[in-house]
């Protein structure tokens, strides 16, 4: 990493336990699949963790989230916001306990001092929350791609270069059979 690099986290919240509320989980872990990162960019599945993430969001210069985010808009459409727009909608519409906690984990963030100078969010309309143990509704499995490219493109205006894996074979973010296709694989 080159001396005057920005830190970069590129964050995955949600919980995959909850139909659509996955998102965030499943598009970090399609871009950690898709893309090698520079040392300065970290790759965290941030789960439902809340306020355990302050430490990793205080390090961050910059701050890349993708979520489920109910804008009111059609299942499974993106839709991007940043900076000082970014706490309004993970604060608004909450659809489960993760979302007030990220809400917070900025605003200790800010009070610490340790704001992130640049903050993108990649949400995403989700249709099913209300299917436990279920996977990722058609239209919000679609969205994915779509987010990963839109994450890479913002991180490319951040001056970072990612590389496509050779692969497609990097180490699971995720361990213990939770991965995407060991999670939602069919018997």
């Amino acid at each position: 990493m080159s001396a005057g690099a920005p830190k970069i986290l590129v964050l995955g919240i949600g919980n995959i336990l909850w139909g659509d509320e996955g998102f965030g989980v499943r598009a970090v872990e399609a871009f950690h699949r898709r893309f090698e990162t520079p040392e300065n960019v970290t790759v965290l599945d941030g789960g439902t963790q809340g306020l355990y993430l302050v430490h990793f969001v205080e390090e961050a210069d910059y701050l890349l989230v993708f979520d489920a985010i109910d804008y009111g808009l059609d299942p499974g459409a993106l839709k991007i916001v940043r900076d000082e727009e970014v706490p309004k909608f993970t604060g608004s519409k909450k659809m489960s306990l993760h979302q007030t906690g990220f809400q917070e984990v900025l605003s200790a963030a800010d009070l610490l001092g340790h704001y992130p100078q640049k903050l993108a969010l990649i949400g995403c309309q989700p249709l099913d929350l209300e299917n436990w143990g279920g996977a990722l509704t058609a239209p919000v499995q679609e969205a994915i791609d779509v987010a990963v490219e839109a994450g890479a493109q913002l991180l490319a205006e951040w001056g970072v270069a990612l590389s496509l894996r050779d692969d497609n074979t990097a180490i699971a973010l995720l361990a213990n059979d939770i991965d995407h296709q060991s999670y939602e694989r069919r018997v």
